[in-house]
Order: structure tokens, then C-alpha cells, then sequence
């Protein structure tokens, strides 16, 4: 069925309403939304309710929009260089060795789930995917691409394993529903992490010392923009995106002559457009916070970052749609069983080495959302984290091929 507004204007003015409203009724004083605030964070309805218009409204369509590509190849980069203008380095670093742990626990989840999954509905509920076996994990290795690296590892699985054009779409739709359900978990856990870290008896030193340095020097530089600041900002913020896709559309072609020995290397990321976008703006981002340009966090760099980082979180948010689950009731069930082996082994890590939360969920969204997503869940738990975010997803676009082959090896053997 064809959405009511398919004029990415109408689809755009109408994002930013309902935007507006989230926060302005977060930041109401009425008793009934700050109790409502209370169990449901405001980042959470930016991602579910342009969902909802998507389906069952039927009011918007992410399938008849350009506004994710928009928001992921434009403002992606531009919050990425915004957030890391303030960054902390040093802070980074000393958040020690439990962030890289988590990583790894959430890709050794991603690879040994799949097979797992795979063999609970194959040997116990067979009947419900009209599927041949071989062909399922087949297919099945290009969602192991997608969540532990990215859309270029997925791309690159379609291609080592052959999947039919029909079968890859629908394994798309699958890995996009599942992976956004669980970011949503996740946005809502960045809003109790406090109750969580309880629970898990995490350490949460580190982190903490590195936000109050970040908030800190926020309130020492902080100043009342003027027009002439705003402009330099977006200067920065746009001028950056631009050098990021000169030099995607560099780099890109350049790698290409080496595409036979980086595919027999399974390093098919470097083939990737977007990769190299959200490399190079990174990169921008952290040589910019060595110099003056470090100031402009003064006048709402961070802020103006989060308000990119929102309105492609609404833009996802209306790529998910939710009927698709009742239409492949099967393959989702593979999905969720993997997903939640995926996450109940990254709790009983966390649990062991007293990990706090936040290096679950962004160990977790820089292997099963990426770039695009790893830092809006970092965020979440505050804007001076989401440069994490971003460079554990690049670690994930480097490993994702690699693991992904060795899920398929496993699902090949559990299928055949």
C-alpha cells in the first residue's frame, strides 16, 4: 500500500514535528510526562514513532524516501566531526582493555549464535521454513556479514556464497527488523544504566571521568552563539562531510585496482564508499580537537551533533517495518533465537569481568548496526561517548568478513 506522503519535504517537516514534541514534552515540569519520561526515553520514541507512521499508519514510507541516505551519507558525517571536536583521547584510551573484550564477546555471539540458531529450528521446529537447507545458510552468512561488520561484509557474502537476489532481499529484511528491535533495547537500557551497572557491579570510573573532563570543558568554553559562530560551525561540520566524500571518492577507485587481493583477503570493506566516509570524517573530527577548532564546542558543537545523530535515528526508525515480521515468521525466529544468544553472552561476560553497560550495548551496535547506528547508542549514554561508538564500528567493518566466513563454515556443517 502506498504511503499518504511521499514528498520527502512533507516526510521531513513531519520528522522534525514529532522531534520537537519528543523533547518538548521531556522537558515538561507537568507531573504525567515526567513520570511518563520516567520508563520511556525520549530516544527511544525518536526511533519507534516514525516507525509506527511507517506501519500501521501508513503515513510515511522509508522504502519511498531518500531522507536515510540523506541523514546517513550527510549528517552521519557531520555529527562525527561535530562529537569528536571535544574529544578526549587520552580518556579513551584509559577505559581500558573491558571495551575490547565486549567487542570480541559480541562477534564470537554474532559467529557461534548463527549456528546455534540454525540447529534449534532445523532439528526441533523444521516445519516452519519452506526453505532448502543449503540455500538457508547460505543466506543466513550475509546477515553474519551485516552484524558483525557492515552492508559491505553482507555484500561481500552474497557474493563468496551465492544467494539469489530473492533470497538476499528477504534476508535483509530480516537482519534490519531484528538489529533495530534490539537497538531499541538498547536506547531503552542507556536510560536505567545506572540500575544496570548495579546489577552487573560494574566499575564505571573511567567512563565517568571521561564525561565530567568533557562537560567540564564544555562549561568552561561555553559562550552565546552569533550568527558569524553558527556559520564557521556548519563550515566545519559540512566542510569536513565534503573532504570526507572527496576522499571516499578517492580512495574508493584506488582500492578497486586491488580488489582481487583484498576480496583473497577478505578486507572487502575497503572496497566500500561509506566506509572510507566514515573513516576520513572520524579522522577530520579527531585531528580537529588539537586545535582552535576544539572551542567551537562552546557554541553547541556536541548540540548540534545530537540534533543530526536524532534525526537520522527517526529516518531508521521509519526503515523498520514491523509487518514483515509476521510475513517470515520462520527466518525471524532464527534471527531472534541468534540475537538473544548474542546478548546472553554478552551479559555473562559483563557479569564476569564486571563490565559496566555501556560497553555491552556499544560492544554490541558497533558489530550489529555499525558506523551508522554505534554511535547513536553511545550517545545515548552521553554525547562525549559517541566517538566509542564510531571507532569500534570501523574495528567491526575491518573483522566483519573475516568472522562472517567462519559463521557460514559453522552453519554449512549444522545444515548439511
Amino acid at each position: 500500500m502506498s504511503p499518504l506522503f511521499t514528498n520527502d519535504a512533507v516526510v521531513t517537516g513531519i520528522l522534525l514535528v514529532v522531534l520537537a514534541l519528543i523533547f518538548v514534552t521531556a522537558g515538561s515540569k507537568r507531573p504525567f510526562w515526567q513520570k511518563f519520561y520516567t520508563y520511556v526515553p525520549p530516544l527511544l520514541l525518536c526511533y519507534f514513532i516514525p516507525a509506527l507512521l511507517q506501519w500501521p499508519l501508513g503515513i510515511i514510507s522509508g522504502e519511498e524516501s531518500n531522507l536515510y541516505f540523506v541523514a546517513s551519507r550527510y549528517f552521519l558525517p557531520a555529527s562525527l566531526i561535530l562529537l569528536c571536536l571535544s574529544i578526549d583521547l587520552q580518556g579513551i584510551v584509559n577505559l581500558g582493555s573491558k571495551s575490547l573484550i565486549m567487542f570480541f564477546t559480541a562477534s564470537f555471539g554474532i559467529i557461534f549464535g548463527g549456528p546455534i540458531a540454525l540447529f534449534i529450528i532445523l532439528h526441533f521446529w523444521p516445519g516452519i521454513i519452506d526453505a532448502d537447507p543449503d540455500a538457508l545458510w547460505r543466506g543466513l552468512s550475509t546477515v553474519a556479514g551485516s552484524w558483525i561488520g557492515g552492508g559491505a561484509n553482507q555484500t561481500a557474502m552474497k557474493e563468496i556464497f551465492q544467494v539469489s537476489d530473492n533470497l538476499f532481499s528477504t534476508m535483509i529484511v530480516v537482519d534490519v527488523v531484528v538489529a533495530n528491535i534490539w537497538m531499541g533495547f538498547l536506547l531503552y537500557g542507556a536510560s536505567i544504566t545506572t540500575r544496570l551497572d548495579r546489577w552487573l557491579r560494574s566499575d564505571t570510573t573511567a567512563i565517568d571521568y571521561l564525561k565530567h573532563k568533557v562537560e567540564n570543558y564544555r562549561s568552561k568554553v561555553e559562550r552565546v552563539p552569533g550568527t558569524t559562530d553558527l556559520f564557521v560551525l556548519m563550515a566545519i561540520a559540512f566542510g569536513g562531510t565534503a573532504i570526507a566524500h572527496i576522499g571516499a571518492d578517492v580512495m574508493t577507485p584506488f582500492m578497486g585496482q586491488f580488489e582481487g587481493t583484498l576480496k583473497a583477503w577478505r578486507l572487502d570493506s575497503l572496497l566500500s564508499s561509506f566506509f572510507w566516509l566514515i573513516v576520513i570524517s572520524t579522522t577530520i573530527g579527531l585531528i580537529l580537537s588539537f586545535t582552535r577548532a576544539r572551542k567551537m564546542e562552546g557554541v553547541g558543537a556536541s548540540k548540534w551533533g545530537s540534533v543530526f545523530i536524532y534525526f537520522l535515528v527517526a529516518t531508521i526508525g521509519m526503515r523498520m517495518n514491523i509487518a514483515e515480521v509476521f510475513n517470515n515468521l520462520g527466518l525471524f525466529a532464527i534471527g531472534i533465537i541468534w540475537m538473544l544468544i548474542h546478548v546472553l553472552l554478552l551479559i555473562l561476560m559483563a557479569k564476569i569481568i564486571k563490565a559496566p553497560f555501556f560497553f555491552v550495548a556499544v560492544g554490541s551496535q558497533a558489530n550489529v548496526g555499525g558506523a551508522a547506528s554505534a554511535p547513536i547508542v553511545a550517545s545515548a549514554f552521553s554525547p562525549a561517548l559517541a566517538p566509542v561508538g564510531v571507532l569500534m564500528a570501523v574495528l567491526g567493518y575491518a573483522l566483519g568478513t573475516y568472522g562472517a566466513i567462519m559463521c557460514a563454515w559453522i552453519m554449512q556443517a549444522v545444515a548439511t
